[in-house]
Order: structure tokens, then sequence, then C-alpha cells
């Protein structure tokens, strides 16, 4: 009878403990799976989302339905590399070191892909990530060199470089669902990072795109002719103006021989980027924009600033919002593989850009600067059964929050040296657990391209505040509810002299909270003078 018993107490507890162990797998299955898209310069206005003046685009859209738009999302650091080091690590760049283009990023910060694969996740990266060739915490990677071709673009793997015939954007695509389909490992979760080049500087779109785009005309921003009145100092030795500053050639394909015909000067040069074309894609293309420069070569002599203006802006939006178009397309493409592989339904989704960009907005193209335009950038998320859909969240979230976000997800500890806020309470919808008033900002890549003055600031939902400095001492003030275009720096309007001094306080506790100071800014700067990186 002993025996008996033992011998069922043994089945018993052999029961319990495979129980047991079951119980552990489900609970490791069932954590979410994560899939973060980022584009590279993608305006939020040029999302329907949030505004449908200049383009539909309902893949991207339907993220938003399914899930939560963000409306006051920003950057620490409107440039392309800072910034992605930023959601790596969840550590403003005075702290991740990478401050700028230029700089290195030390290898030695750990990363959330890092820490999600030591916990677990399976991981993968495509698309562009834009500096270094080996990162960190992937099981498997395939990235853009640098900034990456629009065609026949080469990738680095950890094998080897790879030259892939056809249109980036699908290229990128195609990439991440050949992983689904034949190297992802259903027993673990994944985090997918997918990541295009699109809609970067110098906006070729493919040809099913550029057949259509460069037949559409788009309305005119409000500020186009910005002149800068009360921000002469700051924006307006800015090198980025559409007439003065952008390149017929180079990226409004004007082809080399029309810009020497009209002794256009700095005019610059597309051919390194058209060379790529193979026979077949090139005649394509000469079929569509031959045309255009032959319009432009009959009407350029009878041109004013005024019209010159107008019309590269209008060439700028056609490429520009051709690109996206190719974006939006192929996010809908990944959108439906999870959809029809039964992946959605425990999977987050991620849209955003590693920062925002001017489409006229100043008479500008490009980013940098702390206004709006540039500083913020399009953020939508989808997590079914957590995100109640179709809602719209106005807290200010920054890049720096990814990091944490995806930790608390995926239920890793976050290292306490990271920055930022899981953003988990606001997609549960409990925003009296979320506390910001305000974000920091800084940007530091000066003397350089764009010639965008150094400066740091704070931003909360009725004011931003910025310092410009290096050389310069100059100090703004926006007001969002009177000045939404922000071209009217108060600064110095006795009116707002007591908002200037909350806000400075305000700024100074974000600077402590951070870790930045005046003496930072000196160090890097004197670095940079030492490396011969800053040349005046």
């Amino acid at each position: 009878m002993k025996k008996l018993t033992c011998y069922f107490l043994l089945i018993g507890s052999l029961v319990i403990l495979s129980c047991g162990e079951k119980s552990q797998k489900e609970t490791k299955a069932k954590r979410p799976n994560i899939v973060f898209i980022m584009s590279d310069d993608h305006a939020y206005q040029a999302i329907s989302a949030y505004d449908d003046r200049l383009i539909q685009t309902p893949n991207i859209d339907r993220i938003a339905k399914e899930g939560m738009l963000f409306t006051n999302a920003s950057v620490t650091n409107s440039i392309c590399a800072p910034s992605r080091a930023v959601i790596l690590t969840g550590k403003h760049s005075h702290v991740n070191g990478k401050i700028d283009n230029i700089s290195p990023f030390d290898t030695t910060n750990v990363t959330f892909p890092q820490l999600l694969k030591k916990a677990g996740y399976q991981t993968a990266m495509f698309g562009k990530l834009h500096f270094g060739n080996n990162p960190k915490g992937f099981d498997e990677f395939k990235i853009l060199p640098g900034q990456g071709d629009y065609y026949n673009p080469k990738f680095i793997t950890a094998t080897g470089d790879t030259t892939v015939t056809g249109y980036v954007t699908d290229i990128i695509t195609d990439l991440a669902i050949d992983w689904f389909e034949n190297r992802r490992d259903a027993e673990k979760p994944f985090m997918l990072m997918y990541l295009h080049k699109a809609p970067h500087r110098t906006w070729m779109p493919a040809e099913r795109h550029y057949k259509e785009f460069t037949k559409k005309t788009f309305p005119l921003p409000e500020t186009l002719f910005d002149d800068y009145v009360t921000r002469e100092t700051t924006a307006g030795p800015a090198e980025m103006n559409i007439l003065k500053h952008m390149q017929l050639s180079y990226d409004l394909k004007v082809t080399d021989s029309v810009a020497e015909q009209l002794d256009i000067k700095n005019w610059n040069t597309i051919g390194n980027r058209i060379g790529r074309l193979d026979p077949e894609q090139r005649a394509a293309w000469d079929a569509i924009y031959d045309p255009i420069n032959a319009d432009f070569a009959n009407r350029f002599p009878e041109m004013n600033d005024s019209t010159l203006m107008v019309w590269k802006y209008q060439r700028y939006m056609q490429d520009y919002l051709g690109t996206i178009a190719g974006v939006d397309e192929n996010v809908g493409r990944l959108l439906d593989y999870l959809d029809d592989n039964d992946l959605s339904d425990n999977t987050l989704v991620v849209y955003t850009s590693d920062q925002g960009f001017y489409l006229g907005e100043h008479g500008w193209f490009d980013k940098r600067f702390m206004y709006n335009e540039s500083f913020k950038t399009p953020l939508l998320i989808k997590w079914p059964h957590v995100i109640t859909p179709g809602t719209t969240e106005e807290e200010m979230v920054q890049n720096l929050d990814f990091a944490q976000t995806f930790l608390e997800v995926a239920g890793v500890t976050a290292p306490e040296d990271m920055q930022g806020e899981s953003l988990v309470p606001l997609l549960k919808g409990e925003k009296e657990k979320w506390i910001r008033d305000g974000v920091y900002y800084h940007y530091y890549e000066f003397p350089a391209e764009h010639a965008v003055k150094r400066h740091y600031g704070i931003a909360t939902k009725a004011y931003k505040l910025i310092h410009f400095y290096y050389d310069v001492d100059v100090w703004e003030l926006y007001d969002h509810s009177k000045d939404p275009n922000e071209t009217n720096n108060v600064y110095n309007d006795p009116e707002y002299a007591d908002i200037v001094a909350d806000m400075k306080e305000k700024l100074t506790e974000l600077r402590k909270k951070y870790k930045d100071s005046d003496e930072l800014d000196n160090q890097f700067i004197e670095e940079y003078k030492d490396k011969g990186l800053i040349k005046e």
C-alpha cells in the first residue's frame, strides 16, 4: 500500500512539475512581440492621420485606427544618427556620446535589443541604421551602409555585403517578410526593427509613384516665404532654404546638361544616384523626368525668385511624397502579413520617424531646429487588447521613451541609467500615472552642414523656450496658443516676463535631471576643436 501511495505521489509530482514547466513556457510565449517601424525624415504633416492636405497614407493610418495617435511626440536631438542612438540606448545624446552625425557611437552602450535578446526574444533588424556595421543584440541584420541607395542598394550583413536589385523600400519589406517566413522561431517572442531609408534626401520614388506624383500640385505652406523678422540671428543664417540651398540637380533631378545649358551655379550633380539605375530603370526614369527638365529649361529664363521658389517646392513635394507612398504601401504589406499569419493579436506595432522634417515651412527643407516641424515626430502605436482603438494622446512623449517602453512590455527591468519614461501607462489609459509636463532638447552639430546653430530648450504644451549658444547668446520663447507656426519670438515682450522666468526654472531643473550643463557643452566644443572637427 505504501509503495502504491508513493507511486501516485511520484506521478502527481511529475504532473505538477510538467504543468509548471508548461505554464512557464506559456507565460514566456505570451510575452508580446514588438515590431518597430521607423522611416527617415518622415514629417508628421505627411501622414494623413495627422494632416490629409498633402497625401493619403491609409496603411500607416491603420495603426492609429487600431491603436493610438500621439500628437505631442518629439525627439531629443533632431538629426539622424543621434536620434537612433537615443532610441537604442534610452539616453540623451550627451550621455550616450552620439551628439551628432560626426562623432562615433560608443559601442559600450547597452541597447534595448541586447537586453531583449538576453531575455529570450528573437531579434532582427532590416533597413537603415545609419551608423556602425555590426549592431549589437540582433540574431540577424541586413542594413544599408550609411545613407544607402534608393535603387539596387547594397546591404551589410554579418557574413558580408550583398547588392539587391530593385527599389529599396520594397526590398527592406521583402527581407523582413522573408525572415518571418523562413527564420522566425515560433517558440520565442520576437522584436523586429523594420527601418526605411525613405523619405530621406535625395527623394527618389519608385517608378509606379514618380509616374503619379510628378503630375500633382500641392498647397503651399503658410510660412513658405517666412522673413525671420524676430529670429534674424538664429533662423536667418540657416542654410536650408528651398530657394537658396536646395540643389536643382542633386535634389530636384534637373539633369547636369540642363543646368550647364542654363548656366546655373551651385547645382551639384545627381549622377552618382541616377547611375545606380540599370538600363531598364533608367529608360523609365528618363521618360518621366526628361520632359520635366525640358519644361523647366523653357520656363527658367522668365522665373523670378518667387516663381522659382514655388517651382522648387512643388518638385520637392512630388518626389518626397512619392517616396512616402512607397513606405505606406509596404507598411501595409507588413501589417497584412501579421494579420494573415495570426501574429497581430499579440504584437505591439510602432510607427515613427527618426525626427520631423520641414516641408516648406519657414521656407525650409531638412530638420535640426527645435521648431515644431523638425522637433515633433509622428508616433502611432497599436497593441491589441491593451490600447483602446482610435485613441488620441496629447501628453508630451519622446523617442527617449522607446527603450524603457519595450523593456516593460517584455517584462524586462530597465537599467537605472536609462533616462526615458515607459509609455505603458499611457498605452493602458492610465494617464494619472504620467507626470511629465515638459521635454528637453539639445542640438550640437555646428559649425556644419545647414548652419543650424547649437541650441537647447524645453517644450511644454503651452510654450517653448530655446537658448542658442556657441557663437551667439540668444533666447527665444513661443506661445503655442497664439503662435502655432512659431514665427513670433516673444522672449523680450514684458507681458511674458513671468512665463520666461518660470520656463527658465523648469529648463534648469531638466538640465540637472538629465545631467546636462554648460560645462559639458564647453567640453564637447573643446574636444571637437582638438580633433579638428570644428573648423572656424
